[in-house]
């Protein structure tokens, strides 16, 4: 039997965060060997992400379903090459195509070769939830990871589950010219602010998209082209395609993590404030740490990784300076609490601050005058940002810059942006703060007037 390997870090899966420690890892000096049983790239370029968002460009561009498809494979082939086995061959990184094991808790096994490495990180993502549904074996179905394989529009799309994966399929689809019926047990977009999702739901129904709300799905039946959907209460519904969108849950089955003396927990598996396991020479990066499942929060996890494994820094993660944005038309971006998390936390200490897209004048020029942003304040700092309208993506960067430096609402305020442009949105929600306190503040009158008394 061949010797063990003995890289310095062992990285069991190729998505995102898991390729973001081996490139980061190897081009710092150390000996890196990934695992990867499947695509280079996992679901964010493969399945998520990208050909998701390409789709949704295109549908924008009213474009038809073929060429809607065309595009996102060709947005995918753009990218590959960069998550390319290949390129981090390059970088010098052993990759070895094949499904991992733990044999111990210090070693690996795939294929008969054993790894012993001194830094093992787990970043195997997630795969979507396919419930135990009475007839669901029996009907076929989409995920996330065949959806993207169709290439004739769906006549009638169901899809169960009004997340932002669900509420971003349903638009795509509606505007390629599909029939789509969106359904969820409890309420759409749910985690996010109601005074921001209620513009989202009523552009959807504008534009023909059927939402059913408060609605369990107990059963399916039917067969290829002419599914049914059993609702509670008696209610049901029919189309011809059933597209799965309930979420997705750590991809932990086939790694023996018993043997290694590593903790699961139901979203994920157990780390400390450093990632690690509960087997410390462990980490655990992306969607598997249990922490929310964005790729920008995987290349997070991998540069916290990184500083420890690497340098035995006491790199810490945290969550409240991570964004998030659901890519409908208008977008919805948050980041913090929202309102009323930030009114529960914080009760009369919080102040909330609006301003319109009406009132930017590059929104006006363009008129893409819909939506708002909002600020939530504790004591000059901000806690939480939404914002509803386009572009609310990009704006919502600033924020996780200002939230990640722990700065205040000044720093924003003092900056000086370019006119015309969406970026004032930013701007005038900070200056939204001081304005009250100085327009209104008797003291700042009396103060002026005391000082133009005296003035030559």
């Amino acid at each position: 039997m061949a010797a063990p390997l003995t890289p310095d870090i062992l990285v069991i899966g190729a998505g995102a965060a898991g390729l973001s420690v081996a490139a980061g890892a190897a081009q710092m000096g150390a000996r890196v060997v990934m695992l990867e049983a499947h695509r280079m790239g996992g679901d964010c370029l493969n399945t998520g992400c990208v050909p998701s968002k390409a789709l949704l460009a295109a549908a924008r561009r009213g474009e038809t379903y073929a060429e809607a498809m065309q595009q996102a494979a060709r947005a995918i082939a753009a990218i590959a090459p960069h998550d390319s086995q290949a390129r981090f061959e390059g970088l010098g990184v052993l990759v070895i195509r094949g499904i991992g094991r733990f044999t111990s808790p210090r070693e690996v096994e795939v294929d008969g070769v054993v790894i012993r490495a001194r830094r093992v990180v787990i970043a195997t993502g997630s795969v979507p939830v396919v419930p135990p549904l009475p007839g669901l074996t029996e009907v076929p179905f989409l995920t996330t990871e065949s959806l993207f394989d169709l290439r004739a529009c769906p006549d009638h799309l169901l899809i169960a589950g009004a997340g932002p994966v669900g509420v971003e399929m349903a638009q795509a689809h509606v505007r390629l010219g599909a029939r789509v019926t969106l359904i969820d047990a409890g309420r759409a977009l749910a985690r996010e602010d109601p005074d921001l999702v209620a513009p989202v739901l009523d552009r959807l129904r504008a534009e023909g998209v059927e939402i059913i709300e408060a609605a369990r799905l107990v059963a399916v039946a039917g067969g290829a082209g002419a599914v049914r959907l059993d609702l509670d209460h008696g209610r049901q519904v029919s189309g011809s395609h059933l597209l799965l969108a309930l979420g997705r849950r750590a991809d932990l089955a086939r790694l023996n993590l018993e043997t290694a003396g590593i903790e699961a927990t139901e979203t994920g598996l157990r780390t400390d404030v450093r990632l690690r396991t509960t087997n410390r020479r462990v980490y655990a990066a992306g969607d598997v740490a249990g922490q929310g499942q964005f790729t920008h929060l995987a290349g997070y996890h991998a540069g916290i990784i990184l500083r420890s494994a690497l340098f035995a820094l006491p790199a810490r993660a945290r969550g409240d300076h991570i964004p998030r944005v659901t890519y409908t038309d208008p977008e919805l971006a948050q980041i913090g609490l929202t309102e009323a998390e930030a009114r529960v936390r914080y009760g009369d200490r919080l102040e909330v601050f609006r301003t319109d897209y009406a009132d930017n004048d590059r929104a006006v020029t363009e008129a893409r005058t819909e939506g708002f942003a909002k600020l939530m304040v504790v004591r000059g700092r901000p806690v939480g940002v939404s914002i509803l309208g386009d572009g609310a993506g990009d704006l919502i960067g600033l924020w996780a810059l200002v939230m990640a430096n722990r700065l205040k609402i000044s720093a924003i305020a003092n900056a000086v942006l370019p006119y015309p442009t969406l970026g004032e949105l930013n701007k005038r929600l900070a200056g939204a703060y001081f304005s009250g306190r100085l327009f209104d503040s008797q003291a700042v009158k009396r103060m002026v007037r005391a000082v133009q008394r005296h003035l030559p």
